[in-house]
């Protein structure tokens, strides 16, 4: 029987032969293995990047060359709308509303550049002061007279007093104004007017008096079928003495009769 000793020799020279043979058996080539199916195999994950995120570009403004420009046709109907009405066609009508427009704004013009309304100067007693000549205040007193006549309704026999004003004294500014009121009341407007420009002369410095001068020159041009020219004079009585009722209403009744043809 073999001993422990030889055993160990032998397993150990068997071991050193099987090592030899192996290492003089030739090699099989290798052969790298085959990738596994994507159909049984899950997609390995790709690693996120860590650079950031560019930020969107800024929206673009609105190209307005490229908007579409309107036609012409449209561009001039709107001009025409917005900027020049079609003026109405000329006629009778036109001419009539014209001139009544005409009336109606000189009427409301005046209100903001008239003066205010004066006190009462009519009286001419009062002017008969101290220092007065005695043939002014003869005259004044004939005046005064002529005035009440012509109040009561005798243009003749006041006409007859008041020549005789001027006779006493030919200064006398009052007498011709009213010398003229009983020429304008008798029917004499071209005589009335020739009185008008001689008391006007005479009456610089009192705008009480030379609104009714300008006042009854227009009763005269309207009487003569003059209305523009009786519209500047009530207009210039006005602008002196807003209180002229005189001239406030007969703006008003010329401003009536030009309204009456359309009626």
């Amino acid at each position: 029987m073999l001993s422990l000793r030889t055993k160990n020799s032998l397993l150990g020279a068997t071991a050193g032969w099987l090592v030899f043979l192996y290492g003089c058996a030739p090699q099989r080539p290798y052969h790298a293995p085959l990738p596994p199916s994507s159909s049984t195999t899950p997609a390995l994950r790709t690693p996120q990047s860590t650079a950031p995120i560019p930020a969107p570009p800024p929206p673009e403004a609105p190209d307005t060359s490229r908007r579409p420009v309107p036609q012409e046709g449209k561009i001039r109907e709107q001009d025409i709308r917005t900027k020049s009405p079609t003026p109405p066609p000329a006629g009778k009508e036109t001419k009539e509303s014209s001139r009544q427009a005409g009336i109606g704004e000189s009427h409301a013009t005046p209100e903001a550049t008239v003066s205010p309304a004066l006190p009462d100067d009519s009286s001419l007693l009062a002017k008969i002061t101290p220092g007065v000549t005695p043939q002014r205040a003869a005259s004044l007193r004939l005046t005064d007279e002529g005035r009440k006549l012509l109040d009561a309704g005798d243009a003749a026999k006041a006409l007859t007093r008041l020549e005789r004003t001027i006779a006493i004294d030919s200064t006398n500014p009052y007498g011709y104004f009213y010398l003229a009121k009983a020429q304008n009341r008798l029917g004499g407007y071209k005589e009335s007017l020739n009185f008008l420009d001689v008391a006007e002369s005479r009456l610089s410095g009192e705008p009480f008096w030379l609104a009714e001068v300008h006042a009854l020159r227009g009763d005269n041009y309207r009487a003569l079928g003059q209305p523009q020219r009786a519209e500047t004079s009530y207009m210039q009585s006005l602008r002196l003495n807003s209180g002229n009722r005189t001239a406030a209403d007969a703006l008003l009744r010329l401003h009536a009769d030009a309204q009456s043809p359309t009626k």
